[in-house]
């Protein structure tokens, strides 16, 4: 099988023992260009060697790049025999705002990408991520296989499809649901978001049936949830016309409870989102708590029926494996529906989601639509249409490939881990941690108060953000941010740990935090504020020995 790097023609290769022939260009060039000595072939077969990669430079003797190139390039010329490097392509920008009128060897273009690419950061070193940034080659490879496979064209590919159903079977039994596995009622999606946008419309139409049926008005629905939601919530809500109806957090508490949760509920409600794994500290909201709420308002309301939705996206292959025992799935009556991230501790890369449903009656019809324009009929419960099946088929590799106690494994690494960051953060004297100890693997921390010898409160030189712009230097992306309203004052840096995070990498962030720490307080001491308040505090402490006409100034700027 070809790979992407040698798809060079027997054209653009000449053989190790023979002389390059000149190109029909090179022929046709005239006084513009000859055809260069043999030595230069064997130049290029270094430089091929050199970059693991043949060099395509044939396709257009003179450059032409459209509105976007300086006149000189109109008439520049290239040999099929110069490596990329040296083939005069490199000394000018690629094109941006306009397409070129004429194409580019393959290989100029491939290095222009990557030499846009190289200043990116380095994945495995992106703390702020949950999204999987580490896969087996063999899963890569039967990925790549499948960049051409339409997972909506289910006559045309269906294994796919088969596989597709197989996840869901899995994931549905995995999550108790009372439906029989091979009935089960779910969909892939691209990430979570598709999912929450699926679930949410769900729970609309079925709200807006019972309102129709009982002759009621079913045009001001809210949905109840914490302020802590990821972004998706709140364009569901933008999107399809429901109010937001957030649990606001406060200092100590950055979650939904049960209690307040309720004092929200009305007969417009059309569900309740738990979140298990909070973007913003990771904890596993009251899931059962929730449930036991909704169970006492519908039987007082017993014609509202208000269900619990499940946002799992982060902690939906950490729960059944690192606490089977807990209780948030559809083992708790009110949770007709959760969506889960693939590609968070599903353990595949960017793009794939999951939503399912406890049970078929829980999926309006008008969710369902029936095609038959690509060879037979096809029921399809997505928003989007065309989606490559890629990430599909690397879903399924994961779960045979690890299984339950694979994945019990891996979630049980990345908490000794997040474990030991969490204790090295606190060995510095400078941190309190606000993440969980049970929850998504990660580490949120801040700075604590500052006081001066009396107690007394004083402001540090430096912030969360500080340190997280300081650990930028050494490559490090340790995100810092706030807590939604009502906390907005509360700072955090957050270290999420995944599974290519090992346990050398996290000494390592350990030893660069404290490093940032140090070279920030140094900044401090020699701070126009930092001199300033020293001095106020020597002049208190000695007024009884000081002129009452002392004063102290300054200019230093450092």
């Amino acid at each position: 099988m070809a790979t992407a790097g040698n798809n060079a023609t027997t054209a653009d290769l000449a053989p190790a023992s023979a002389p390059e022939a000149p190109s029909s260009s090179s022929q046709q060039q005239g006084s513009k260009g000859s055809s260069l000595p043999h030595s230069l072939s064997k130049d290029r077969r270094i430089a091929e060697h050199a970059s693991g990669r043949p060099l395509n430079l044939q396709g257009s003797k003179t450059l032409d790049w459209g509105e976007d190139a300086p006149e000189e390039l109109q008439g520049l010329e290239h040999d099929a025999s110069l490596h990329v490097f040296s083939a005069g392509y490199d000394v000018y920008a690629l094109p941006k705002y306009h397409m070129p009128r004429r194409g580019m060897p393959a290989a100029v273009a491939a290095q222009g990408i990557t030499d846009l690419r190289q200043l990116d950061h380095n994945p495995r070193l992106n703390m702020a991520s949950f999204v999987t940034t580490w896969m087996e080659p063999e899963v890569t490879a039967l990925m790549q296989d499948c960049l051409n496979v339409n997972l909506v064209d289910m006559d045309e590919y269906p294994s796919t499809t088969d596989i597709h159903n197989r996840c869901v079977s899995m994931l549905a039994a995995l999550y108790h649901c009372p439906t029989p596995p091979d009935k089960a009622v779910g969909s892939g999606t691209v990430g979570s978001s598709e999912a929450i946008m699926l679930a949410g419309l769900a729970m609309k139409k079925k709200w807006q049936a019972r309102r129709s049926a009982a002759g009621l008005p079913a045009d001001r629905p809210n949905l109840v949830m914490s302020y802590t939601v990821q972004v998706c919530w709140e364009k569901f809500c933008r999107y399809w016309d429901v109010e937001e109806n957030y649990v606001t957090v406060e200092e100590g508490r950055y979650g939904i409870t049960p209690e307040l949760a309720k004092q929200k509920i009305d007969e417009n409600t059309i569900g309740v989102v738990g979140i298990l794994g909070s973007t913003y500290n990771g904890e596993f909201e009251d899931i059962k708590g929730l449930n036991d709420m909704l169970e006492e308002v519908n039987r007082e309301h017993p014609e509202w029926q208000v269900p619990l939705h499940v946002d799992a996206a982060s902690g939906g292959f950490i729960a059944p494996f690192s606490y089977p025992e807990l209780q948030w799935d559809f083992r708790l009556t009110w949770v007709k529906s959760i969506n889960v991230s693939g590609h968070k501790y599903g353990l595949v890369y960017p793009g794939m989601g999951w939503v399912l449903w406890r049970e078929p009656g829980d999926v309006p019809d008008d969710l369902v639509f029936h095609i038959n324009y690509l060879g037979s009929d096809q029921a399809s419960i997505t928003l989007n249409f065309s989606r490559g099946a890629s990430s599909v088929v690397g879903q399924y590799y994961q779960l045979l490939r690890l299984g339950r106690d694979g994945y019990s494994s891996v979630m049980s690494n990345l908490a000794t881990i997040a474990a030991r960051l969490a204790a090295g953060i606190l060995e510095t004297g400078e941190f309190e941690v606000l993440s969980k100890p049970e929850g998504v693997p990660l580490v949120a921390f801040r700075l604590k108060q500052k006081t001066d010898e009396q107690g007394n409160p004083v402001d540090r030189g430096f912030d969360e953000y500080d340190v997280s712009d300081r650990l930028k230097e050494h490559g490090w992306v340790l995100p810092a941010y706030t807590m939604p309203p009502n906390a907005r004052d509360v700072k955090l840096l957050r270290a999420v740990i995944r599974v290519d995070h090992s346990m050398t990498l996290v000494e390592k962030l350990i030893g660069h935090i404290s490093e940032a720490l140090a070279l920030l307080a140094l900044h401090e001491s020699r701070s126009e504020a930092s001199i300033l308040r020293h001095l106020r505090q020597h002049k208190q402490h000695h007024r009884h020995k000081s002129s009452p006409h002392l004063q102290v100034k300054t200019t230093s700027q450092c």
